[in-house]
């Protein structure tokens, strides 16, 4: 499958540099064609413009700010997001790009009357990859909200026709090395399996 790896860690040399070495071996091992989109390498501006949401709705130019993105995301048969849990939410980067990506006409359509119907329906899989400080008991009390965004909002912009797995270390703050290692273990031999 061709795979849209979508990344959102600003340090290299982060845990999360060691998740995503194993993530692509893992999907090497598949033999998935990825398309690695570092967002904080690439320089991916997250900030809607003011000119942008003017033009949100407007199909004839409302793809031209990101429309190498947008590009990127047609090709795409599965979607791998990874990036750190901070303040219970995705970092701004990557909740930017589904607010500047993920636009009417890319990820959904409108009727004449205002319903929206999911466009995204040529992704058959999706997998979210996380790390979070505290424990997972932490997170269910507010929800689970990153858990939500990839097993629920991806899922909907496929019509749920995408299947969706999401791999959480929670409690990174007191994570041991065994623990950490055993992390890594995990994610390649499911991407490996992806």
């Amino acid at each position: 499958m061709r795979v849209l790896y979508l990344y959102a860690h600003p340090l290299p040399e982060s845990f999360h540099g060691a998740i995503r070495e194993q993530v692509k071996a893992g999907l090497a091992e598949a033999g998935h064609e990825v398309d690695l989109c570092d967002l904080y390498a690439e320089g991916f501006n997250p900030v809607l413009s003011p000119e942008e949401r003017r033009k949100y709705h407007d199909l004839s130019v409302n793809h031209l700010p990101c429309a190498d993105y947008i590009a990127r995301v047609r090709r795409a048969e599965a979607l791998v997001v990874q990036f750190p849990t901070w303040s219970y939410g995705l970092p701004a980067i990557l909740k930017g790009f589904f607010d500047r990506v993920f636009i009417p006409g890319v990820s959904f359509t409108l009727s004449p009357e205002g319903v929206a119907k999911p466009a995204l329906t040529y992704i058959r899989k999706i997998a979210g990859i996380s790390t979070y400080g505290r424990p997972r008991w932490n997170a269910i009390l507010v929800g689970d909200p990153p858990r939500k965004a990839v097993t629920r909002y991806l899922r909907v912009l496929t019509q749920w026709r995408a299947s969706a797995e999401y791999h959480a270390l929670y409690n990174m703050n007191q994570a041991t090395r065994p623990r950490c290692e055993a992390f890594l273990r995990h994610v390649r031999a499911k991407m490996a399996a992806f």
